[in-house]
């Protein structure tokens, strides 16, 4: 069984979902968090998903203007990928953002992750860029509010 939840800032599943971030998406690029970029983190959501007591997914949710909520550092552990379990948090983060007052979610995806979203209802926004030394599409969503 499934838990997704928002937890927070500098608690112990905080850091637990930086690991996690980090083992998926920093680390095979030859990248790392810096105190700095944590520390920026403070005003997002943080999302985190549990199987069986045991973190295997996460991502992050920055309010911006206009009732937009961009999606970011979208992780699932190796182990559970292709399971379900990032359909699930993206849902989650959805109805989340209705709850909240957003109306559409955005994102940068990752080139190779563009097909998943696309299979969810997002769509494409401009042209193909690079970030982090991979390509990267610009995705939007509208959830309604």
């Amino acid at each position: 069984m499934l838990i997704i939840q928002q937890i927070h800032h500098g608690t112990a599943e905080y850091e637990e979902t930086v690991a996690l971030r980090n083992d998926v998406l920093r680390r095979p690029l030859g990248l790392a968090f810096t105190p700095e970029m944590l520390a920026s983190e403070v005003d997002e959501f943080h999302i985190a998903c549990y199987r069986n007591n045991e973190l295997v997914g996460c991502l992050l949710l920055v309010p911006r203007n206009g009732g937009e909520l961009k999606m970011r550092q979208v992780a699932v552990a190796e182990s559970a990928q292709r399971s379900g379990i990032g359909k699930a948090m993206v849902d989650f983060s959805e109805h989340f953002a209705r709850e909240h007052g957003f109306s559409e979610i955005t994102m940068h995806a990752r080139e190779t992750a563009v097909p998943f979203y696309l299979n969810l209802g997002y769509e494409i926004i401009g042209d193909r860029f690079e970030e982090v030394s991979i390509p990267h599409f610009k995705m939007r969503k509208e959830i309604g509010g």
